[in-house]
């Protein structure tokens, strides 16, 4: 059924009037009156404001996720390339028979270079990469990844004339990847000797 209501204050309104028989008699009571022009301005306002709300918060969500990824994906490279660069150097310094630099007691140096079956070895940095050169061969391999750089590395020949040769190998490892509070560094020191 459809009425036009009129009121002296608005004007006039077109619209569908529900009703439900009214069981004193008196006829039909209107409960809802169903408005067929759309949403008003201010409900228009309330929809922006709550996604805009629901906008921030998941921006918030989202840039905390790609943070804790970014920390993680930093500390895991670091650790795994500095596991993997002390079990190589613990290796090939156990099974050589002679380091020639550092040459003596005591001298420091930013390559060693070991002997092991006739061959010689050299470690040494090369555009902050950790390199393994083969004389022999005349090869070289970087031994770090492509995600992280290696510096302020130092070979410190140590012990007693008498004895096994020993190095002390100091070395910086430095993450490309960056988070938010920057670079995951992280400095190592090991002590090897000969077998």
């Amino acid at each position: 059924m459809k009425k036009i209501l009129t009121n002296p204050l608005n004007p006039p309104y077109q619209g569908e009037i529900s009703s439900l028989p009214d069981k004193g008699g008196l006829g039909c009571l209107p409960l809802q009156i169903k408005n067929s022009r759309g949403s008003t301005l201010i409900e228009m306002l309330l929809y922006m404001g709550i996604f805009a709300i629901l906008l921030v918060v998941l921006t918030q969500i989202f840039s905390a996720i790609i943070d804790v990824q970014l920390e993680s994906e930093s500390t895991s490279v670091v650790s795994q390339d500095a596991k993997f660069l002390l079990a190589r150097l613990n290796y090939d310094i156990q099974q050589s028979q002679n380091v020639l630099i550092p040459s003596s007691l005591g001298s420091q140096a930013s390559t060693l270079q070991i002997t092991s079956a006739s061959t010689n070895y050299t470690y040494g940095l090369s555009s902050n990469n950790l390199v393994l050169t083969d004389n022999l061969a005349n090869t070289t391999n970087v031994l770090n990844s492509t995600n992280t750089t290696v510096s302020a590395i130092t070979f410190t020949r140590i012990g007693n004339a008498s004895g096994k040769n020993t190095v002390q190998i100091k070395f910086t490892l430095q993450s490309k990847t960056i988070k938010r509070g920057g670079a995951e560094t992280q400095n190592f020191q090991t002590t090897i000797s000969q077998r």
